[in-house]
């Protein structure tokens, strides 16, 4: 099955809608899907629950949608370096579902797995918490945190085959795998895609079967989010 799309646009317009979960693959600005997020800006989908490590920056990223109030809530670890997220957030513009990295982390690749949710130590005594169920296993206290299945996931990657199997380079991974698995429908941008037999099975990272549409982006914008120089 050719999972390639003609370009963002068209691989996304018939599977946004309004109201939706996204999971969105990134860590800072390293392995994310910008022309995936630009199109979903430009299909005016909005009151969209967004999950995924970082909020993106101000006017890149994830802060394209902030900008736009296409984001009704997100469920994120780091939100520090985006100050359009800070005033809606502290203006009460914007719902915030805090989760530990590895939580968060986990909460995907559980859904992925069909698993609805697991007990962790991460949190305990502290406000992440609040409101979730508690256990004891072996004298310790451990709590229930639930599986994400997101509606859509879109991921980044560096190579595809046209199977839709997946080959991340090097720290640009992150959250991508698990973002992927969890997605109903799964769109990955990639900067190369090859035939399908050319990528060597060891290698792939992302099998094809968590993967639904392809799209190419040859020339992604790799911006340095933080530069420090000696003086």
């Amino acid at each position: 099955m050719d999972k390639v799309y003609e370009n963002a646009t068209v691989a996304l317009r018939d599977v946004v809608a309004d109201g939706q979960m996204i999971a969105v693959g990134g860590f800072g600005l390293c392995g994310m899907p910008e022309q995936l997020i630009t199109a979903l800006r430009d299909s005016g989908v909005k009151e969209l629950t967004a999950v995924s490590n970082n909020a993106g920056v101000d006017g890149f990223g994830l802060g394209l949608l902030l900008q736009t109030r296409q984001i009704k809530k997100m469920i994120s670890s780091y939100v520090g370096e985006n100050k359009e997220f800070e005033r809606q957030y502290l203006s009460g513009e914007l719902e915030l579902e805090f989760a530990p990295q590895g939580t968060l982390a986990e909460r995907m690749r559980a859904g992925g797995a069909g698993i609805p949710g697991f007990y962790t130590k991460t949190g305990v005594g502290t406000v992440i918490a609040e409101g979730k169920e508690h256990k004891e296993f072996g004298g310790q206290t451990y709590i229930l945190e639930r599986g994400i299945v997101a509606d859509l996931s879109l991921v980044k990657a560096w190579k595809a085959d046209r199977a839709g199997n997946l080959v991340y380079r090097k720290t640009a991974q992150n959250f991508n795998p698990v973002v992927a698995s969890c997605g109903k429908l799964t769109v990955a941008e990639v900067e190369e895609i090859v035939e399908v037999g050319e990528l060597d099975p060891d290698r792939v990272d992302t099998p094809g079967i968590y993967v639904h549409r392809v799209v190419l982006n040859p020339n992604p914008e790799k911006r340095i989010e933080k530069k420090t120089v000696r003086n």
